[in-house]
Formats: structure tokens, sequence, C-alpha cells
């Protein structure tokens, strides 16, 4: 007589993700919204770094840039104010964003480890190159800064994170079949 195993149904795999992501968004709400956010550390340091970064990128290009002595917020190119780095432009969101889908979406928790700090990573220098779009779109054309920055960027950026999260869905979460062996 053959041993049966009794095992717990498995949640359909829409109904994991979404409760996953759902769980994953009530860690963010509370996280941040109650705790980082209040405290301002991490904003102020993402916010600071971004417009530092974006300023070094434009300095390697050949601008003038700099950021701002009494405000780290604020990207100068030729000494003129250009972009004020907003908190919610610093990439926290999208950093979260990412790595929630990648963590809810099935996969191998050994791909998850690396992708997830290489897509942030893609996200981070994404957003670096958008500052300084956005400083050079100022300084050469600022008429059109806040259509692009509204939606010519934020098109760009979601669409690239849409596009790491294809990656992830369609070719790295798949894991290789496991052979077993046969018993006689």
């Amino acid at each position: 007589m053959a041993a049966t195993s009794i095992s717990a149904p498995t949640a359909p795999p829409l109904r994991r993700f979404l409760l996953l992501a759902t769980v994953l968004y009530i860690l963010w709400f509370v996280g941040y919204e109650q705790w980082l956010a209040i405290d301002g550390r991490l904003d102020a340091f993402l916010s600071t770094n971004i417009t530092a970064a974006s300023a070094l990128a434009l300095r390697l290009f050949g601008f003038q840039a700099q950021v701002d002595g009494l405000d780290p917020y604020l990207l100068r190119l030729n000494g003129q104010p250009m972009v004020h780095v907003g908190h919610p432009c610093n990439g926290l969101v999208l950093y979260a964003l990412f790595a929630g889908f990648v963590l809810a979406y099935p996969g191998p928790v050994r791909r998850k480890l690396w992708y997830i700090p290489l897509g942030i990573l893609a996200i981070y220098l994404l957003n670096v190159i958008r500052i300084g779009a956005l400083a050079l779109n100022h300084l050469y054309y600022h008429q059109s800064v806040e259509f692009n920055h509204h939606y010519t960027f934020t098109f760009v950026v979601y669409a690239c994170i849409f596009l790491l999260w294809m990656l992830w869905a369609r070719r790295l979460a798949d894991q290789p079949a496991v052979s077993r062996p046969a018993y006689a």
C-alpha cells in the first residue's frame, strides 16, 4: 500500500500575490507613514543624496553644477537654482514599490536577494538621471519643466520599473525544474 501525504491546500497564485502585496502595503504604511516619514531622517538623507549625485553626474558631463550651500535639496547650474528635490521625489516610494512586487511575486529567494538591490540601484541611477535632466530642461527650456516633471519623467520611470517587473516575472522568477530520483 502506498503512503499518502496530507498537505494543506495552497492558495492560488493570484490570491497569494494579492495577499502578500496587501500585507506588504500595510507594513509599508505603518512603517513609513507612522514612523519613517515622521522621523524624516531617511527622506532627508535620500533627498540630499539624490541632489548631490545629480550634481556630480552633471559635473562629469562638464556642467557647472553644485548643491546649494544653504539648502541641501537644491541643485544649481551656473549658480542659478534649477531643481529642488522634495521628499516625494527622492525615490523611496519607488524602491518600496519595486521591492514589494518582487517579494510578493513567486520566485526563488536567492534570486530575490540579488535582484531587489540591483533593481533599486537601477531605479536610483534613473532618478539621478531624471533630476539632472530636469535641471538641464530648466536651464535650456524652462517652459516645459512642469509638464516633463509631472508626465514625461513619471512615465519613463514607471515604464522602467514595469520593465524590471516583467524581467522578474517572465525570466527570473521561474524556478528550474528539479529532477527527483525515481522510486521503484
